[in-house]
C-alpha cells in the first residue's frame, strides 16, 4: 500500500469550455518517502489532486516491483 498526500497550485483555472491546468505536489509516507510534481489538466483541483496521487501510486508500485 502506498500512502500519499497532495497539494495543488492553479496554473490556469478551468472554464465551462476548457479544463484547468494544475501543478500537483505529491509526497509519500515511508517506505515511499518521495516527492513528485505533476502538471495535470482537470475540471477542478480535487480531480487534479486525485489524478496526481493516482500517478504517484502507480509510479511507486512500479519502483517496488522493479526493486528500486
Amino acid at each position: 500500500m502506498v500512502l500519499a498526500s497532495a497539494t495543488v497550485d492553479v496554473i490556469r483555472p478551468s472554464t465551462p469550455q476548457r479544463l484547468g491546468l494544475f501543478t500537483v505536489h505529491v509526497w509519500g509516507q515511508p517506505p515511499h518517502a518521495e516527492k513528485r510534481d505533476y502538471e495535470i489538466l482537470a475540471r477542478n483541483d480535487t480531480m487534479a489532486a486525485q489524478e496526481g496521487i493516482r500517478r504517484f501510486v502507480v509510479e511507486m508500485e512500479r519502483v517496488a516491483v522493479e526493486g528500486g
